[in-house]
């Protein structure tokens, strides 16, 4: 099978500063460290009745370097509550995408973990975090539900990195720099692998609760934005959504070339006593982390699954933390796993509290889900 891998053009020059604006109108933490290792163990590591929607680009400081990056603007007409995603279908973006169609995407993780066919990464869009940058006319804690997913040409449905109900918001914090409090949690993020080897359209509508009825809640972001694969932002960068509403999230993501779909299963069993447990990915070689989970364990259970995009053949490392209350009663744990284009690996971490068995399956995405 050809490759589908696109490799980035020649180094551009940097953007000085490196914050770009980009405006449009719309309508619309165990004991001691321990090193889980074999043979994959790295040995390093406004005109009336719209609204005037804001991209910021900024570099992450810790992977500043000489590269420029480009981002598609926000569309126009793609507003979900206005409606104006439904109409004048006529629009080429709208003809190339689904939109009035609201299914979930089909295709599930690991359809080919399995396959004895040669096949080859492709360039996936990975999303690092999302962060709640900026409360419309409040200081503290909101409820906020909503959803952003992505379309990509695999099948053209949403794929929902998040997906929160009015009748179970999520709690969150206007956070400030260096801190978590607003940190919104992706739940093991998308479905599956999301394919961005020509472009694809990310949707966007997030809320905050206000009152019972809907018509009381303030609209945070609304809208859509089109990825095209242009520049060189194969590493992780923040840009951030706003509106005139006076909110704004920022979403850190990168392009991968070449990466292969990577789902994570965590297992807990053996409980001996309640703990807190959070779970960090790092991909492909970056420090920028994924936060997988971070909550408390009381018994027996599954975590949700997370699919992370890493590049075949670099490494993807998990770091857990898990701790109580009582004092010196914090352990840390690592293992590491070498990317490749199918099959499974699994670990265990046999710790004082409980047993946490991994497994992390390998696939790549296909071309095209047939209809």
């Amino acid at each position: 099978m050809a490759s589908r891998c696109r490799w980035p053009p020649a180094l551009a020059r940097r953007l000085d500063p490196p914050l770009r604006r980009v405006s449009s109108e719309a309508a619309w933490g165990w004991g001691q460290d321990a090193n889980l290792h074999d043979g994959d163990e790295d040995p390093r590591s406004a005109s009336k009745g719209r609204r005037t929607t804001e991209i910021v680009i900024k570099e992450d400081e810790e992977e500043a370097s000489d590269y420029e990056f480009s981002l598609g603007n926000v569309i126009e007409k793609s507003g979900h509550r206005d409606g104006s995603m439904y109409r004048a279908m006529r629009w080429g973006w709208k003809r190339n995408y689904p939109v009035g169609d609201r299914s979930e995407t089909r295709l599930e993780a690991m359809r080919f973990s399995d396959s004895t066919e040669r096949r080859s990464g492709c360039t996936m869009l990975q999303i690092f975090s999302l962060k709640l940058a900026k409360i419309p006319g409040n200081d503290g804690l909101v409820e906020l539900y909503g959803y952003i997913a992505a379309r990509d040409h695999v099948d053209k449905l949403l794929n929902y990195v998040i997906n929160i109900s009015r009748d179970d918001p999520i709690i969150v914090e206007q956070g400030h720099i260096h801190t978590y409090g607003s940190l919104i949690s992706m739940g093991g993020g998308p479905k599956r692998g999301i394919d961005v080897a020509d472009y694809a359209l990310i949707e966007y509508d997030m809320r905050i609760k206000r009152g019972r009825q809907e018509r009381d809640d303030l609209q945070l972001i609304d809208g859509a934005s089109s990825l095209h694969y242009h520049g060189t932002w194969h590493r992780p960068f923040t840009y951030g959504i706003s509106n005139d509403c006076g909110g704004a999230v920022d979403m850190t993501l990168a392009c991968l070339c070449c990466a292969v779909e990577t789902t994570v299963e965590v297992l807990i069993s053996e409980v001996q006593s309640g703990f807190h447990m959070s779970l960090r990915c790092f991909t492909s070689g970056f420090n920028t982390e994924i936060r997988l989970f971070d909550g408390a364990v009381v018994g027996s259970c599954a975590l949700k699954r997370s699919v992370v995009a890493v590049v075949e053949g670099s490494f993807m490392r998990l770091k857990f933390k898990v701790s109580t209350p009582s004092p010196g009663s914090e352990s840390k744990r690592r293992c590491t796993f070498k990317a490749k284009t199918h099959g499974h690996n699994t670990r265990e971490i046999k710790t004082d509290f409980a047993l946490i068995s991994v497994k992390v399956t390998w696939s790549t995405l296909p071309g095209r889900f047939p209809e």
